[in-house]
């Protein structure tokens, strides 16, 4: 045989009536597809595909449609879950981005569409209507000017929503309020006057001290102090006053121009200005610092008077006084000397009990400090007391000398009659049977011989001499005393 021959086929004959029936293109297509899926051939064969009112018989278009009613059932169920949690709530949630089928790709009527979906908000307040540039609106007896009191209402009520953040102006326009220019104004007013309050509040919190004196920017200082090595550690607060506070810290390393103790005295003067109105007297007419203080502001007076401190310590040190020795100055915080041990701060002299010998002794070496503090410190303490008196190590050391002044202002000599009341009435009821009275004590003191037989008459003195000598200093221009004195007051000595 021919590999080339025509094949023989042999023609099977059927009519043009059986060719176009429906029953045979569906027997065709069946054999088609268990040729080519016979597994999804066999899984089709029921009711699914046997029937008369069948629409389709392809698997895949089924699982289409039942998914699409899956979804269709998903997102019913979010929507009810969307409606039950918004509510009426003008702050709406949406679960757009967890439906399945999305507006473009269902076949929902066309009410069911998304509010988020669209430009307009209908929970969104409707903008006041205003007037145009022109300042009218309408013609003849219906026009509206931009005077009119619902639109001026409107307009101020848009306007709120200019005030300070923390003013809290609620939703105005939402409920179409008219507030009339009275009430707008006044409303605004007041904002401007909780914003200034605010500000206030706030600038005397960041530049102020607090009730321990620690600061934000004191507290800075402190950190500066610790990480340059000069202290090692701060403990804690020691002692509080009116003025001041004092911590108590550890000395770090040496310097070589200075010696750090080995436990230091922290002193940060408090910058609030309430406590310091009656202390400037101690301050302004010291010539010293008379020419700063009209230039300052009262917040940079406090440095001032840090720095006065430092200064009368400073002599008082050279004198060989028993008191603080200075550290360092930084602002308003006076770094000195611990005068104590191991934390715990030398008692007030008030608050130690003494012997009748030991009594005696403090006595003299106080009578002693003051003839120095005057002679060779030219200072008067202006606030000596049992209260600014420390023992320790068996003798009296002085602190608390910010507000000491020199003999030769205004009230230099008040200042100093009243220290000598304090000490004389001090040591007196403490027994010694040495102390001199007030007037005595401060003859001994300041080497002047004021003769006066009552405290009334021994003050005018006073008072007449310190107008002698500011007189002098008006005409001559010199800080010289003018005070007669038989030579050096006499030292006392037990």
């Amino acid at each position: 045989q021919c590999p080339w021959g025509a094949p023989s086929t042999t023609s099977i004959s059927c009519s043009l009536a059986d060719v176009m029936s429906e029953q045979l293109a569906k027997e065709l297509q069946l054999e088609e597809e268990n040729a080519a899926f016979p597994e999804v051939v066999a899984a089709a064969e029921g009711p699914f595909i046997t029937g008369e009112n069948i629409d389709t018989s392809s698997d895949l278009m089924l699982a289409q449609m039942l998914q699409m009613e899956f979804d269709r059932e998903y997102d019913a169920q979010l929507r009810r879950e969307e409606k039950k949690i918004n509510g009426d709530s003008k702050v709406s949630i949406s679960f757009e981005n967890y439906r399945k089928v999305h507006p473009y790709d269902s076949d929902s009527s066309e009410d069911e569409v998304d509010w988020q979906d669209t430009r307009h908000d209908p929970y969104r307040a409707d903008k006041p209507t205003t007037t145009p540039r022109r300042g009218f609106i309408g013609k003849g007896k219906d026009i509206t000017t931009k005077h009119d009191e619902v639109v001026c209402g409107r307009k101020n009520t848009a306007r709120m929503e200019n005030f300070a953040p923390e003013f809290q102006v609620g939703d105005g326009i939402g409920m179409d309020l008219k507030l009339s220019n009275q009430v707008f104004n006044a409303l605004k007013q007041h904002a401007y006057s909780e914003e200034r309050r605010s500000a206030r509040l706030h600038e005397k919190k960041e530049h102020s001290t607090a009730e321990k004196a620690v600061d934000p920017k004191t507290r800075l200082l402190l950190y500066k102090m610790v990480n340059s090595g000069m202290l090692e550690t701060i403990t804690g607060c020691i002692s509080t006053g009116k003025e001041s506070v004092v911590f108590h810290a550890y000395g770090g390393n040496a310097t070589e121009d200075k010696v750090i103790p080995a436990e230091c005295a922290i002193k940060v003067f408090k910058t609030t200005l309430n406590e310091f109105k009656n202390r400037d007297k101690y301050i302004k007419d010291d010539y010293r610092f008379k020419d700063r203080f009209s230039k300052l502001n009262p917040r940079k007076i406090i440095r001032m008077w840090a720095e006065k401190e430092m200064h009368n310590l400073t002599r008082m040190q050279n004198a060989g006084i028993p008191c603080p020795q200075v550290v360092i100055l930084k602002k308003h915080v006076l770094v000195m000397s611990f005068i104590g041990q191991d934390q715990v701060p030398a008692p007030k002299l008030k608050d130690v009990t003494l012997s009748s010998e030991d009594m005696k002794k403090a006595y003299y070496q106080i009578l002693n400090m003051m003839q120095q503090l005057y002679r060779e410190c030219n200072l008067v303490h202006a606030d000596l007391s049992e209260y600014n008196m420390l023992w320790h190590d068996g003798k009296v050391w002085l602190i608390d000398v910010s507000q000491s002044v020199e003999p030769t202002h205004p009230h230099g000599l008040e200042f100093l009659f009243r220290d000598c009341r304090n000490v004389s009435q001090f040591f007196q009821k403490g027994g010694v049977a040495e102390a001199l009275n007030e007037r005595e004590l401060f003859n001994a003191v300041s080497g002047l011989n004021i003769t006066a037989d009552n405290e009334v008459d021994f003050q005018a003195e006073i008072e007449a001499l310190e107008k002698m000598n500011e007189d002098h200093v008006q005409n001559h221009g010199k800080k010289l005393s003018t005070f007669s004195s038989d030579g050096d007051p006499p030292i006392y000595d037990e």
